[in-house]
C-alpha cells in the first residue's frame, strides 16, 4: 500500500535533518485508517508527519509549525485532512498562522478528502472559514 512510517508532527524535532528542505505533508491521522490510498498517494516524496487535534491542541500545533519554518525550512507544506471535521478544519489554521507568525512565505497546499475524494483549498478559502461573518456575508450574496 505504501503508507509512509507512522510519525507525529509534535514527536519531531524541528530542525531534524530530513525536515531540512523537505516537502512536508501534515495529515491527519484518521486518514491512516479511513483512507490509506489516499495518503499513501499524497506521502510520496514527501516527509509525512501527522497530527489529531482530538488529541493535540491547536496552539501546540501551530508553535511547532512555526518554529520548524524557521529551524527546518522546509520547501513546501501540503495540508491532507479529512473535510467537514471540525478538528480536521483547525490544522489547515494552524499552517496558515505558522506562516503569518513567521513572516514566511513557504508554498502551502490545503487539501480535503470528502467522501474518497480529495479537493484542493486555497489559502483563501481557509482564512474565510475562520471569519463566520464573512461566510455569512458570501451566503447571503447566494
Amino acid at each position: 500500500m505504501g503508507l509512509p512510517e507512522p510519525r507525529r508532527l509534535l514527536s519531531t524535532s524541528v530542525a531534524a535533518r530530513d525536515v531540512a528542505g523537505a516537502d512536508l505533508l501534515i495529515y491527519s491521522e484518521c486518514l491512516r485508517h479511513e483512507w490509506p490510498d489516499i495518503l499513501a498517494r499524497w506521502s510520496k516524496g514527501r516527509l509525512a508527519l501527522s497530527v489529531c487535534l482530538e488529541e493535540e491542541h491547536i496552539s501546540h500545533i501551530t508553535a511547532k509549525l512555526a518554529t520548524m519554518l524557521v529551524m527546518g525550512k522546509p520547501s513546501s507544506i501540503t495540508v491532507l485532512t479529512v473535510d467537514g471535521s471540525p478538528h480536521c478544519v483547525q490544522v489547515h489554521f494552524s499552517a496558515q498562522q505558522a506562516l503569518r507568525i513567521t513572516g514566511l512565505r513557504a508554498p502551502v497546499r490545503h487539501l480535503v478528502v470528502e467522501k474518497g475524494v480529495v479537493h484542493e483549498v486555497g489559502p483563501e478559502v481557509v482564512r474565510k472559514a475562520r471569519h463566520l461573518s464573512e461566510v455569512a456575508e458570501l451566503m447571503r450574496k447566494r
